[in-house]
């Protein structure tokens, strides 16, 4: 290796400290906007062309709706509502809520005697209208919660039993988007102590263990704060918050953990501290940029999935991967040539753990030698051993049922979660969760018509005869089935505008579903009703249906992901492809890596299904039974997740076997060269990510825990059985086919190289 001038040397620093100074600017813009970003994303899912979302807008913006958008009051403890006392207090209760600003309307049994008000095992319920005008609708919540809590110290002195809850879309919306920042706080406070002990296990130096972790916890904030501005003109999840944090910590640190370990190895080689982060930047770097391809390539996929859920997390580990990628090339170089020889500096004493000294660590680890060598003897032999057991787990994930789990899905400790139950009890949770069908009718026969009353009402005793269907809520059932729509005038008018649409020509029909109706059956019903022949069961032609509501959304979340996930599954497998043929020039080990990435993944999927789906260990994760199906954003999220994370360590060891061959070892020392070199970074990047993730099994989402439990799997899998067992064995099988066509183009040729001891 030639040595370069000193004029080289201070060109090169001077390019590390303009690289690093414009890092350091892009850092301190973003970090501000990263403050509360909570607040800026969104709970709502949008599902760009999907009917529920169509019909959503419409009822808000074409229906003179005062309860388009809806909260419920849950009401115990008070006397029979139909009493003279419990007439009292519902009317103290509403005449309340509606003096509370953004409250434009609430109903009651006494404003209209239904039994939809009033629970099958006493108590009631009130249903808020909210206007926010210029607010956001969740913005009301905190609001009328406090006045809920005014209303039940006004009341406790008379009925020491009652209780006042608030559930419905909107405070659930609210609840989750506050459980989603504590379960990311809580995480990151259990992850980080572990992912430093491990850093110091890996290092057995502080100033080299607080490096990774610094990079990864700047790539969080800088992600985050990016993504608050980008979510002033895009619609970003909540789930962005979440997921930048757990890819943040895992990539930001892995990447870092690569850099950092090169140094050491430069500096422990001879080389003074400029060469060595030159080295590192170059050498680390190419193999950095190499995985962070065939990872933001996975989450390109996403992208092309029209639900904002998705895009936004596709959009979140972009941000992740750019700025770790930028963290780690442009300002970590700069600070390791800074630091020099102090990277080792702040040793800690741990148990069991030998002072490292330049001598070895500039040796491979003798235990990997013996491993790879014991794996390159008898690599089929590996091959089978460890192949096998995996193919029979990867096997189990052709029964993975993605769907709603009827499992309880929600954060049991959330209060609109245990006013959801309350009302459940009562036997009206269908309020929550109803069909919103608006039935359009042609210009001569509009529902008010004789024709188009008769079509609305043949359509209502269609429903009302389902047994899935509790209560139908339409203009008929209001006048109690009259023949005529001239009943329609004795309806108090906020309840009747909110039915019709403000030019006469449609009609909304709620169907509110019994309360053991789980989400697989609504959805399925509301299949049922979208594909129903709305022209032969109202005698009109021309009819028009669309069905909205929470299970409508659930239908087209569903079915847009079983419809893309195969197109996503095609392109993250091309795209990695791709990837992987530029960077190592090399058809055999691009495609092996596909498939032992394919591998991983079905192996998870395994794991998944038996665990969650099946329920062989679910109380683990707090679950008291098999969840049934697992939702449908965990494949697709995960398949793109894991491709990318489980490429990192195929990377890491095939590039590292590629250099030792293009410095003239022979493929079985190569192999074994390359494995020990790169065995402890990969056990060490496993371990912290499996921490990572695992941290995230103990949150309150269930979601969330399915996607850290494959995550963790995959990875767990990847690092152990599949690097460092399958993917050695069938570099040794192949042999020079691994580097063909131009994997050794320009490198010299083979010689027997003894390989590190």
């Amino acid at each position: 290796m030639g040595i370069p001038s000193s004029n080289t040397g201070r060109g090169a620093a001077r390019g590390r400290f303009w690289l690093a100074t414009s890092g350091f600017v892009m850092a301190l813009a973003l970090l501000p906007f990263s403050h509360n970003v909570e607040q800026r994303l969104e709970t709502t899912v949008h599902i760009k062309g999907g009917e529920s979302e169509k019909v959503d807008l419409e009822l808000a913006q074409r229906f003179q709706s005062t309860y388009a958008h809806r909260l419920i009051l849950v009401i115990s403890g008070i006397p029979d509502p139909d009493s003279a006392k419990g007439a009292d207090v519902l009317g103290f209760l509403t005449s309340s809520l509606r003096s509370v600003p953004g409250v434009y309307g609430a109903v009651s049994s006494i404003d209209w005697p239904d039994p939809l008000f009033t629970g099958n095992n006493g108590g009631a319920l009130i249903i808020v209208g909210l206007d926010p005008h210029d607010e956001s609708v969740e913005a009301l919540v905190p609001r009328l919660r406090a006045r809920a809590d005014w209303m039940e110290a006004q009341l406790r002195s008379q009925y020491p039993n009652i209780k006042l809850e608030i559930t419905g879309e909107t405070p659930l919306n609210f609840d989750l988007r506050k459980v989603s920042a504590d379960d990311v706080n809580h995480a990151e406070k259990r992850a980080l102590p572990v992912t430093l002990l491990l850093l110091l296990l890996a290092f057995g130096s502080l100033v080299a263990a607080l490096l990774p972790l610094g990079v990864g916890v700047l790539s969080i904030s800088m992600a985050l704060g990016a993504a608050a501005l980008l979510a002033n003109y895009l619609h970003l999840s909540i789930l962005v918050q979440n997921l930048a944090t757990m890819l943040g910590l895992g990539l930001g640190i892995d990447y870092a953990l690569l850099m950092v370990s090169r140094f050491r190895e430069a500096l422990a080689e001879g080389l003074d501290p400029g060469q060595a982060a030159d080295i590192a930047a170059g050498q680390a770097g190419r193999t950095l940029i190499i995985s962070a391809t065939t990872v933001a390539i996975g989450f390109s996929a996403l992208l092309t999935v029209p639900i904002s859920e998705l895009r936004s997390i596709g959009i979140a580990g972009l941000l992740v991967t750019a700025f770790s990628v930028m963290l780690c090339t442009f300002i970590l170089p700069w600070v390791l040539g800074l630091l020099g020889h102090r990277i080792n500096a702040a040793r800690v004493r741990l148990p069991a753990r030998r002072r490292k000294t330049p001598h070895n660590l500039r040796l491979a680890s003798e235990r990997w030698v013996r491993w790879g060598s014991l794996v390159t003897r008898r690599p089929l032999t590996a091959l089978l051993v460890a192949g096998i057991p995996l193919l029979i787990l990867a096997f189990q994930a052709r029964r993975i049922s993605p769907g709603l789990p009827d499992h309880d899905s929600l954060p049991a400790a959330a209060e609109s979660v245990q006013a959801l139950h309350t009302l459940q009890g009562m036997g009206r949770s269908g309020i929550v969760e109803s069909l919103r069908v608006i039935l359009e009718l042609p210009p001569q026969s509009p529902p008010l018509s004789p024709a188009g009353w008769l079509a609305v009402s043949r359509l209502t005793e269609r429903f009302q005869s389902d047994p899935r269907a509790q209560e139908v809520l339409s203009l008929p059932t209001l006048t109690g089935m009259a023949d005529a729509a001239d009943a329609i005038k004795d309806v108090p008018e906020p309840i009747r505008k909110s039915l019709l649409r403000s030019d006469g020509q449609a009609t909304l029909i709620e169907l509110l579903p019994t309360a053991n109706l789980s989400p697989s059956e609504q959805i399925r019903w509301v299949r049922e009703v979208r594909s129903s022949d709305v022209a032969a069961i109202t005698g009109v032609p021309g009819a028009v249906l669309r069905v909205g509501g929470i299970p409508a959304l659930n239908a087209d979340y569903d079915s847009v992901v079983k419809e893309r996930l195969p197109k996503v599954v095609v392109d993250v497998v091309l795209g990695s492809l791709l990837a992987l043929l530029i960077g190592l020039r090399s058809f055999f080990a691009a495609v092996k890596a596909i498939l032992l990435n394919l591998l991983s993944v079905g192996a998870s999927f395994g794991a998944l299904v038996l665990v969650f789906q099946e329920g062989h260990g679910s109380k683990l994760f707090g679950l008291d039974g098999p969840t049934g199906t697992v939702f449908p954003i965990v494949p697709i999220l995960s398949f793109a997740i894991v491709f990318g994370l489980s490429m990192d360590y195929e990377v890491f060891l095939v590039a590292r076997v590629l250099e030792e061959r293009r410095r003239g070892l022979s493929e079985e020392s190569a192999v074994i060269e390359g494995l020990a070199r790169t065995a402890g970074l990969i056990t060490s990047a496993a371990a912290i990510m499996i921490a990572i993730f695992t941290a995230f099994t103990l949150g309150g989402f269930l979601v969330i825990q399915m996607l850290g439990f494959t995550l963790a799997v995959a990875v767990f899998i990847d690092a152990t059985v599949v690097r460092m067992v399958v993917g050695p064995a069938l570099l040794q099988l192949a042999g020079d086919w691994n580097w063909w066509p131009l994997g050794l183009h320009g490198a010299p040729a083979t010689s027997e190289k003894e390989h590190v001891p």
